[in-house]
């Protein structure tokens, strides 16, 4: 079995990401076709990995965005209930 270094991951993924942005889900599966399309990869481990990574990647930038909007709805709910109060 082979070993691969997270920053050799990290760093093969990310160009695919850079690359082909809008071809890339949250979802697994669908993340293993398309990096086995873009990228001449043997080894399914590896393959496996850089998969995980971008969808690990992409699940983790979604939820930070869902939480910023929850935040901004939550502080246009405060303002709202302060100009209710004040009048």
């Amino acid at each position: 079995m082979y070993i691969y270094d997270m920053n050799r991951i990290k760093r093969l993924s990310t160009e695919l990401l850079e690359k082909y942005p809008d071809r890339f889900t949250t979802d697994f599966e669908e993340n293993k076709k398309t990096v086995l399309s873009l990228a001449i990869i043997r080894s399914k481990v590896l393959r496996n990995k850089m998969a995980g990574f971008i969808t690990s990647k992409l699940r983790r930038e979604a939820d930070q965005e869902k939480a910023e909007i929850s935040n901004q709805m939550d502080e246009e709910e405060r303002e709202e209930e302060r100009e209710e109060e004040s009048q």
